[in-house]
């Protein structure tokens, strides 16, 4: 840091607080305060605390007035603006484009109710640094509220503008469907449906995610809490072939979603439409029954490609994988032990001597409160008179089950010449990246659950934020994969596995980040959320000399070697 008397023509020169550095041969001059206002024999002292001196009495020289969390901020708006995010959302700048900014980069650094966000982006608070950085100034909860109706009112065109990005004909699109719970009863989608979040006795909210094969996230859909996984594909269909203008493309769903009535209603006979799903259970078992397929198959192989006339015009692609055969029938007696630990005390009550449990009526009350516990309820015999209990197991249906554990059987209608059935398999897994989008939506970094507001365009707009937040995130992990968790080598370990069907393996690089948690080069490993916690201890400084009359100045701390490597990969330099 020096100080540099700029000369400005016929006017008084211009005295600068400047720092340089060198890249490669060339030395870059960086300013960072105009002293020219000052007095002469202030800017001199200033002169000398730089190199080392003493002013006066004064020793030490400065005072930090404030400091705020900065580097994580200068992370994320560094990703918005390379994704080109504020264009997404509107062409033109505005407030309430920056408004929308600053909340897509608040929710990825410190998700927050809205109110408890916009108390954040005000003057003197926990997001100052990303409020003075997207130019707001004052900012309060009907300012937020404002600019989330203008950005559900845009939902459409920004949605169109990612598919051109991230889709094209012939492309790959993965659709799954979630919900979340809903604190309150005023808003008009809340209703009463399976909670997948375990939240019982909860009104749920619905929503479903359209992602390209790599889950980038692309569009979002709510729907009411009540409705059923298959009947929200027919507007994923139209919003694919009218709004993106996609006239062939091969939606992978899974088969909930992709039912044999809604294969039949939506795909059958539109052309360049095609689908990639699974059989449930029965129609497996139907085709094992019709002997389809035999055991016999996979004595040497763990995939076969079938057909069947219950099936006409379509590929199946039979999968069996004997550790998934393993898991499930160890969970199946887990389950049954437990079911039978619940029924035994009813059992017990109704033999005791002492206040015994009679009547029939009242037996079957407390055996049906219970009885499905577990979810195998369909696997015993239970036996209820007026003066006793009994169950067992019935072994012959278990056995049945047990036969067709490890087995699953993907079925598409892409030509065999178009799509392998190795790739078919594969695309089908996939899917897998869309849970991934739905953890760490709704859990794990961007909290999107439970949903509190109101109104619905509110709740709409909340969830199209959250997505547009997982959107940066996803670039954002893609990018700091080898200082992360994360395995950035997840391609080269795809090509090197033995088998689609065989679980997926961790590439040697994320082995030995996982078990030495440190680099390669010897930084530390983070988690997203703890990686973006260091990078926050990075801060924006306010400095005030200790001379008559000087104004203060901004000064950046250091980054540590873990937070500059994470910076590098980023592409920023602060």
């Amino acid at each position: 840091m020096y100080i540099e008397s700029v000369p400005n023509r016929n006017s008084p020169p211009c005295i600068l607080l400047r720092e340089d550095h060198r890249e490669g041969r060339k030395v870059v001059k960086k300013t960072l305060a105009n002293l020219s206002k000052w007095p002469a024999h202030v800017v001199e002292g200033l002169r000398v605390l730089i190199k080392g001196g003493v002013v006066g009495d004064l020793a030490g020289g400065f005072s930090i007035t404030r400091s705020l969390p900065y580097g994580q901020v200068a992370a994320v708006l560094s990703v918005l603006k390379r994704l080109g995010v504020h264009q997404l959302i509107a062409s033109r700048s505005s407030r309430k484009r920056d408004l929308i900014v600053a909340m897509i980069a608040a929710r990825i650094i410190d998700p927050k109710s809205k109110l408890a966000t916009a108390r954040g982006l005000h003057k003197k608070t926990s997001f100052s640094a990303l409020a003075e950085e997207c130019h707001l100034g004052a900012v309060d909860e009907d300012d937020i509220y404002e600019a989330m109706d203008w950005l559900v009112e845009r939902q459409g065109r920004i949605e169109e503008k990612l598919a051109s990005r991230h889709l094209e004909e012939g492309t790959f699109v993965l659709y799954d469907l979630t919900s979340t719970w809903y604190e309150g009863r005023t808003c008009p989608l809340a209703k009463r449906g399976h909670s997948r979040d375990k939240k019982t006795g909860k009104l749920q909210i619905e929503f479903g995610l359209l992602c390209d094969i790599q889950g980038r996230p692309v569009a979002v859909e709510v729907f009411d809490g009540n409705t059923g996984d298959p009947a929200t594909v027919a507007s994923q269909i139209q919003k694919i072939r009218e709004r993106f203008k996609l006239k062939r493309v091969v939606v992978v769903g899974d088969r909930g979603m992709l039912t044999e009535a809604r294969i039949r209603d939506e795909f059958k006979g539109a052309e360049g439409l095609d689908w990639i799903s699974a059989l449930r259970g029965p129609a497996i078992k139907k085709l094992m029954e019709n002997k389809d397929f035999t055991m016999s198959l996979f004595d040497d192989r763990d995939m076969a490609e079938i057909t069947s006339p219950d099936f006409p015009g379509e590929r199946l692609m039979v999968c069996r994988n004997p550790l998934l055969a393993e898991d499930r029938r160890r969970t199946r007696e887990e389950l049954l032990k437990a079911t039978e630990k619940v029924l035994e005390p009813i059992a017990k009550a109704t033999r005791r001597k002492k206040d015994p449990l009679r009547g029939k009526k009242d037996i079957a009350l407390r055996v049906g409160k219970i009885i499905n516990k577990y979810k195998v309820g369909k696997h015993f015999e239970l036996t209820i008179t007026s003066a006793n209990f009994k169950y067992e197991r019935k072994e012959e249906e278990i056995e049945t089950e047990a036969a067709l554990d490890g087995f699953y059987v993907v079925r598409t209608s892409v030509l065999a010449q178009t799509l392998t059935a190795e790739d078919t398999v594969s695309a089908y897994k996939k899917l897998s990246v869309v849970e991934r989008a739905f953890r760490c939506i709704k859990t794990v970094d961007l909290k999107v659950r439970p949903i509190f507001h109101r109104l619905e365009k509110r709740v709409r707009a909340h969830i199209f934020l959250c997505t547009l937040a997982y959107y940066v995130e996803w670039e954002m992990r893609r990018l700091l994969a080898p200082v992360l968790f994360d395995d950035e080598d997840h391609a080269l370990a795809e090509e090197g596995r033995s088998s689609v069907v065989a679980p997926a393996e961790r590439s040697e690089t994320a082995k030995k980040k996982a078990a030495s948690k440190h680099t390669a080069d010897g930084v530390p490993v983070h988690s997203f959320r703890t990686l973006l916690e260091d990078l926050a201890t990075i801060t924006k400084n306010q400095i005030q000399p200790h001379l008559h009359d000087a104004p203060t100045f901004v000064k950046v701390t250091l980054p540590t070697p873990t937070q500059a490597k994470a910076l590098d990969l980023l592409g920023i330099k602060l």
